[in-house]
């Protein structure tokens, strides 16, 4: 596994705080491996093992532990002397009321304390309002196209795009570059797709309807970077399979999804008013192979799923992103990091002069001197007035996460 320093760079100052580090992620996403690559960082420092405590709550070794109290207990007892130790808590949302045990470390112990989990909502409960200012939490994300290339060695120009039509298909969850064979690729992404959906979602939600929530999941998972509202989703279940669906049941599910980490939402902005606007949005997956896993025998959407692939790059390089909203037009994306704010227009290819007059167009009423980019598949530099064309695998190589 290759190093993932983008996010170990900024781990690493926090490693002695007393701050929490809460690290959360899709499931399968590198969590684990992550924390590994912590514990080998520190042990290089000169931190004895001993001093290293490290627990994966899926793991069977510790179905004993079952609340705080058996926690608590637990780590007492490794404990034995007044030198600083680092605990390691995988998936610790399986474990019930971990927060109380982890604030009574915090209070009582010279301890550096690291937690993980599937839910974005992690944080969010009554009794993990107790940690508020006592972390720090990061977010980690499947691997881009350049942390695959490093991570197959991939240089030269033709395997390079043999590997983005692979990465584009089958996403960047990192176990599935393990895999020899398509075959064994679907099975891997089935499974965990299963396991988010059941253990993420059904049983932590508390879910009855099943039949009806894995319809609307495969629908959003099926139809990446298409613009969702309640009204639509519920007009489009009405005519399909004559059910009715109540918005608030869509909006439960729908932010379910989100919080399991499956999809993100991006808001619509609303660029002359300056506003968000309510109810309407556009969810992308975070990883496209989850959503291949259930699109046997449906047409490639190629032009969704680089749009999807570039929302999931901008995030990752730590870019707040809304999908900007004209009275005539849409900007896919409008990112802003710190005082940084960048359009991006995405397409497959610019094939004809509709195309190029309609992605270049967008920008006409946009009065503003923000960097204005149009981002596709083209090998040739289409740049005109200001506004800046790039090929977007080579977007996506970019090591300086510039533009």
């Amino acid at each position: 596994m290759i190093i993932r320093e983008k996010y170990l760079s900024k781990i690493r100052p926090f490693y002695d705080q007393d701050l929490i580090k809460v690290i959360m992620g899709i499931r399968r996403c590198g969590k684990s491996v992550l924390l590994l690559q912590i514990i080998n960082e520190i042990k290089e420092k000169g931190i004895e093992e001993k001093q290293i405590i490290y627990i994966n709550f899926e793991n069977e070794d510790y179905n004993f532990i079952k609340n705080d109290i058996d926690l608590h207990n637990y780590i007492k007892e490794k404990i034995t002397n007044k030198e600083k130790y680092y605990l390691f808590f995988d998936e610790i949302k399986n474990v019930k009321d971990w927060e109380k045990a982890i604030n009574s470390f915090k209070a009582s112990k010279n301890v550096s304390i690291f937690i993980t989990g599937s839910n974005s909502d992690l944080l969010s409960g009554e009794l993990a309002t107790q940690l508020a200012g006592r972390y720090v939490s990061f977010k980690i994300y499947p691997l881009t196209f350049s942390e695959v290339c490093k991570l197959k060695n991939i240089t030269e120009k033709n395997d390079i795009e043999e590997a983005f039509y692979d990465y584009i298909t089958w996403g960047g969850m990192p176990q599935r570059f393990m895999l020899t064979d398509e075959m064994q690729t679907r099975t891997y992404l089935s499974d965990v797709y299963d396991s988010i959906v059941v253990k993420d979602i059904i049983a932590r939600f508390g879910i009855k309807d099943i039949d009806l929530f894995n319809r609307i999941v495969e629908y959003i998972v099926t139809t990446p970077s298409q613009n969702f509202s309640a009204d639509s989703l519920s007009n489009y279940f009405a005519n399909k399979d004559n059910r009715e669906v109540s918005k608030v049941t869509l909006y439960n599910y729908l932010e379910y999804m989100t919080k399991a980490m499956l999809i993100n939402k991006a808001d619509r902005y609303d660029i002359r008013g300056k506003r968000i606007l309510i109810g309407k949005y556009k969810y992308y997956l975070t990883d496209l192979g989850l959503g291949q896993t259930k699109n046997i025998g449906k047409r490639q959407q190629l032009g969704a799923y680089l749009e999807n692939i570039v929302y999931n790059e901008l995030i990752s390089r730590g870019y707040d992103v809304k999908v900007g909203n004209l009275e005539k037009a849409e900007i896919d994306f409008i990112a802003t990091r710190f005082k940084e704010k960048i359009y991006i227009q995405v397409a497959y290819i610019l094939a004809d002069e509709n195309v190029i007059d309609r992605e270049f167009g967008a920008y006409k009423s946009i009065e503003d001197n923000y960097p204005k980019y149009v981002l596709t598949m083209d090998k040739h530099d289409f740049s005109q007035e200001g506004i800046i064309h790039k090929n977007v695998i080579e977007w996506l190589l970019e090591e300086n996460e510039q533009f």
